[in-house]
């Protein structure tokens, strides 16, 4: 059961009016850094750790895959792979979302072929995403298998028939709700926050 945290209002500004934004923590960084160390240990347990290649999608996925680069260092003493990937011209809703959708080559470092894939993303909500990344991941050879981790797990709210094999927490939000992550690295904190939209 999620913990009660305080709650404070944001306030933007778009073209109809005013809009507030009510936030709450749902884990802290000392509870994300405890998600981080269970799910490198459970990579850990699982896979040949020198055949896994972490994929990070961009922006915030891509975080964390450095992060749990970071961790199984410490575990295991082996420096695994970490590739980013930019899946937006691999979405579904390209064409509807750019009038002028502008390709861009992807490059890997590291030769897939045989390896454990471990895709990364902060929050898995529709599944979109991670379509749009196992289309992108079939350019850079046949991985001998593809798993999916994530930080956050927005159960209920699937498009597609995506589940992950690595989890850091599940959480219930509705569809007006968003489940916004920040990374030191980028945001200056490492925080998961509820945000709730009231017009």
């Amino acid at each position: 059961m999620l913990r009660p945290a305080l709650t404070w209002p944001c306030r933007r500004f778009c073209l109809d009016g005013e809009v507030t934004m009510k936030r709450r923590v749902l884990f802290d960084a000392s509870q994300i850094n405890r998600m981080l160390t269970r799910m490198a240990h459970e990579i850990n347990e699982r896979t040949d750790i020198h055949q896994v290649v972490l994929v990070g999608i961009k922006t915030r996925g891509a975080n964390l895959a450095d992060r749990l680069q970071e961790k199984l260092a410490t575990i295991t003493q082996v420096q695994v792979g970490v590739e980013h990937i930019d899946i937006q011209f691999y979405r579904d809703d390209l064409v509807k979302n750019h009038a002028d959708p502008q390709i861009k080559h992807l490059s890997f470092t590291h030769n897939l072929t045989d390896k454990t894939v471990v895709i990364v993303d902060d929050v898995l909500y529709t599944g979109r995403s991670i379509r749009a990344a196992l289309t992108a991941l079939q350019s850079f050879g046949r991985p001998s298998k593809v798993e999916l981790l994530v930080l956050i797990d927005r159960r209920f709210s699937r498009d597609l028939p995506i589940q992950p094999d690595y989890i850091g927490k599940a959480v219930d939000a509705i569809n007006k709700e968003r489940v916004v992550v920040n990374w030191a690295s980028q945001d200056g904190e490492d925080a998961v926050y509820l945000v709730e939209k009231q017009a």
